[in-house]
């Protein structure tokens, strides 16, 4: 156990040490007979006898006398006043103590819930949290999602010196009490008055506090998931937790799916259809999810991580197989066959050289500047900055911002980001939708760069590079799980060579087939398929 371990360990036994004594006498004698290592809960039911549950799901009575009324009285005497969730706590503790009443409200029973700070639990994801990347976790109670939040929680604040704000709905994070538990480090905790204003809370964590991280545990309402968008959209990295087992049941929960995109039914054409080997009424993602990475916990010691959540989500749609990456507790790094599953199975990003046209762009520009950006997707802002090889970078600080960028829904004269921009004298430049060229319109025009004759042209055709070698993967993709061939769409020859190139890679056959303007690739798994 390392000294964080050991010190957490110690701060354990203190703890529970508080919960023991707001239990009847006869209870507390028996419990100082057991080994209350693995303890989990502690169950006081009228008229049944005391039980106590552990870690490994085995179950032991507490003495042989049943539970009164007058314990369940004893008990509630010493404990906060429930919530309207049936909630209470200790005071700078983790325990949590729900009640279950009768129809006249009053309370017959009480599970004693033991929080303890498990550390180590986050070391296999370590390196992804450290990414920045907005992770979403999934799994049923009880596997370890609140652990891994406050180890999170700590990791970022104290780590790496980030401002975090922890939307702590029933204390389950931070534990009870106004000083929050120190699991969570230097995080700052916000607690929520019901489990209704969970998003409320949400969104003014954000307005009102500048977090650079805000975590939250058990996103379970469509209002919630809107909110969880909104924070993404603003910069911030967001850890939350969501209720569903894997990532392919939250797609279809209609509630949650915008979390990774949302769904929505879509009539292809024949050819198209013929082309994708589908049907002519699929399901498409319909946005960029709120989350980059996803990952289902399996168990206490196994995760299920999807690194790319746009690439996961259609997969699945498109009932193609995906294997995530399997990372286990106790270990760092995930098994050489399942990284030898994921090379076969997922498409390998290929980039394009834009070096022809970058100098241009760029050299009589002064690239070092911070965006700061407002209702606007992160990852394109990312992706065009990378694209023009641009110094600038994005920063969660408005007041270390050059310039801000915000969606055009919020150019009133009124709202905050107008207000806040002029505070700090920033130029503010808008776009119309979240697309790569509305965002690469504004970029370029608070960047200073300026058009030249032939520039539209170069940009079509590196977008057109772009999207030929995306469906080339794609359509890899498809062959390499099971699909006996698959035709692209018509292209130019420069481009199908990429394509051609590409394919090659992949150990695969292709073949150009039809006549200009219609000739295409085919892909095949052996040059007998090709027609």
């Amino acid at each position: 156990m390392n000294s964080v371990g050991e010190m957490f360990y110690s701060e354990f036994t203190k703890d529970l040490e508080k919960l023991i004594s707001v239990l009847p006498s006869r209870i507390i004698g028996e419990l100082r007979k057991k080994d209350l290592t693995e303890l989990v809960e502690i169950v006081l039911d009228i008229g049944r006898l005391p039980e106590m549950r552990y870690l490994n799901k085995t179950l032991e009575y507490l003495g042989d006398e049943q539970v009164i009324q007058e314990d369940i009285d004893y008990v509630t005497e010493r404990i906060e006043t429930f919530a309207s969730d049936n909630r209470s706590g200790i005071p700078g503790t983790l325990h949590r103590i729900s009640a279950i009443k009768n129809r006249k409200g009053k309370v017959i029973g009480l599970t004693c819930r033991i929080g303890r700070v498990v550390t180590g639990t986050i070391a296999c994801i370590e390196d992804i949290v450290k990414t920045e990347k907005s992770i979403l976790f999934l799994g049923k109670p009880g596997v370890g999602k609140t652990t891994k939040l406050r180890e999170i929680a700590r990791l970022v604040a104290d780590d790496l010196n980030k401002r975090v704000v922890v939307v702590d709905t029933s204390n389950e994070i931070a534990g009870d009490g106004d000083v929050p538990h120190k699991a969570i480090g230097k995080s700052r905790r916000m607690q929520v008055p019901t489990p209704d204003q969970q998003k409320n809370v949400m969104i003014e964590a954000v307005e009102n506090h500048m977090p650079e991280v805000v975590i939250v545990d058990e996103i379970g309402t469509e209002e919630e998931a809107q909110a969880a968008r909104t924070i993404a959209e603003r910069g911030v990295m967001l850890i939350a937790t969501a209720h569903g087992n894997s990532l392919e049941n939250l797609i279809k929960n209609p509630t949650l799916s915008d979390l990774v995109g949302g769904v929505s039914a879509v009539t292809l054409g024949d050819d198209e259809a013929r082309r994708r080997a589908c049907q002519k009424t699929v399901l498409e993602r319909e946005k960029l999810p709120t989350f980059d990475v996803v990952i289902e916990i399996r168990d206490r010691n196994t995760l299920a991580v999807y690194p790319n959540v746009s690439e996961a989500v259609d997969c699945i749609l498109r009932d193609w197989p995906i294997t995530p990456e399997i990372r286990k507790v106790d270990k760092t790094l995930k098994t050489q066959e399942t990284a030898k599953e994921i090379s076969l199975k997922q498409p390998v990003e290929e980039k394009i050289n834009f070096e022809a046209y970058i100098d241009k762009y760029t050299k009589d520009v002064n690239p070092n500047k911070k965006i700061f950006i407002y209702a606007v997707s992160r990852s394109i802002v990312d992706k065009v900055i990378e694209r023009y090889k641009l110094k600038a970078e994005v920063t969660r600080n408005i007041d270390e911002a050059d310039l801000v960028i915000s969606h055009k829904g919020y150019s009133k004269s009124e709202t905050k980001i107008i207000n806040v921009a002029k505070e700090y004298h920033l130029p503010i430049y808008f776009v119309m939708s979240n697309t790569t060229a509305q965002i690469q319109k504004a970029i370029k025009e608070s960047m200073g760069i300026q058009g030249r004759p032939g520039d539209d042209f170069a940009e079509e055709i590196f977008d057109e590079r772009e999207e030929a070698l995306k469906e080339a993967q794609n359509a890899v993709y498809k062959v390499l799980n099971g699909v006996n061939s698959v035709e692209l769409e018509p292209r130019k020859v420069n481009i199908r060579q990429l394509q051609h190139e590409l394919i090659e890679k992949h150990n695969l056959e292709s073949s150009s087939i039809g006549e200009e303007p219609n000739r295409r690739i085919k892909i095949v798994k052996s040059l007998k398929d090709v027609g």
